[in-house]
């Protein structure tokens, strides 16, 4: 019953004017056409395929579009825009911060690139300066009694880095020898302890074992703070000096090289362009000129200093030193005391070099 009314009701023509009333309109029979079509290839609730989804048409379910007749969709690009943000206006500030972030971008690039560019000509100079001093082909500006004390305080270092190191080597030595005392008199007194016969022999070599390995290190006290105050006086202060002499050379190379330059401008033609060469020049000599000036002035300073201070701290050490090495092989424990309290050099406690036995962990 309910498939012969479906199927009735699918062959049905229903003409429809725009008013509602049934009738046939000739402008209304392409629309019937359409309506019947897809009204006929509708599913049928009889039919198991569409359970599965699919219409049971021969095509497997699927209406090819073509057969498909009606009014078409028109895509209104409008529609999208509507909410979309307004681009921004040439003029606006975003368009300024770009512009602003590209100038400073370009600023920069131009700025690292020009100096590239001259410490490209710097080093060219410099390298063709220096090649021809070494070749004998060029001249260079020698202060002879600055380059004097220069050579000296070099051949002064080289002497003291070698006391440095003797008196290192000393303290290491005469360390272990303290040690070797150390052990020895306590051997002499556990050997007193259990010779009845020999105790009183043991028992005064155990003490002057004792009072050697005493009076050993208020000596290697004294011997340290000697290698300290070298070892202060040559890395650093002299050192100091030296690296200042480093950059007096520097500059002197440098300006041997604009000097040089501008030299060779002037014996050249004088037209415009090479003019402006020679202005140029010119004023690089002078930068140049002044910074060698400049460092000249501070390695004759600092080696006046220099020298007033390195004739002070030997003075100091070199009569510790001294007094301390007597008095030790002297067997003199009172001035060896008196020495150390003079030249203010502590002691460190028994056991300061051991590590705690956290560290030892």
């Amino acid at each position: 019953m309910a498939e012969g009314i479906m199927s009735k009701a699918a062959t049905m023509e229903i003409p429809i004017n725009s008013n509602g009333d049934t009738g046939t309109q000739p402008e209304d029979d392409s629309l019937e056409q359409d309506l019947q079509q897809v009204m006929v290839s509708g599913p049928n609730l009889n039919e198991t395929s569409i359970v599965s989804g699919g219409y049971g048409g021969p095509a497997g379910g699927i209406i090819p579009t073509s057969t498909i007749k009606g009014p078409a969709i028109r895509f209104n690009p409008e529609y999208l825009d509507r909410g979309r943000a307004p681009a921004p206006a040439p003029g606006s500030s975003n368009h300024n911060t770009c512009n602003a972030i590209e100038e400073v971008s370009r600023g920069v690039a131009v700025e690292k690139l020009d100096s590239v560019k001259k410490w490209g000509i710097n080093t060219y100079k410099c390298t063709k300066q220096m090649f021809s001093e070494r070749f004998g082909r060029g001249s260079r500006t020698v202060d002879l009694e600055l380059e004097a004390q220069i050579d000296l305080l070099r051949d002064t270092k080289s002497k003291y880095e070698n006391i440095l190191r003797l008196a290192t080597a000393l303290t290491s030595h005469f360390q272990s020898m303290v040690q070797t005392q150390q052990a020895l008199g306590d051997t002499f007194t556990d050997l007193s302890q259990k010779s009845p016969e020999l105790q009183d022999e043991f028992g005064y070599n155990a003490e002057t074992q004792k009072l050697l390995c005493k009076n050993g290190e208020s000596l290697l006290g004294a011997i340290n703070f000697f290698v300290s105050s070298i070892d202060t006086l040559v890395n650093k202060t002299m050192e100091d000096t030296l690296m200042t002499i480093k950059h007096y050379e520097n500059a002197r190379l440098e300006f041997d090289a604009y000097r040089s330059d501008l030299e060779e401008l002037s014996l050249g033609p004088r037209d415009s362009a090479a003019m402006v060469r020679i202005d140029m020049a010119q004023h690089d000599y002078q930068v140049h000129r002044d910074k060698y000036e400049r460092l000249r002035s501070d390695v004759t300073i600092k080696l006046k200093f220099l020298e007033e201070n390195k004739v002070k701290v030997m003075h100091k050490q070199l009569l510790l030193f001294h007094n301390a090495i007597s008095a030790y092989f002297a067997g003199n424990q009172q001035q060896l005391e008196q020495t150390l309290v003079q030249f203010n050099v502590k002691l460190k406690p028994p056991g300061a070099d051991k590590p705690s036995w956290l560290e030892e962990q």
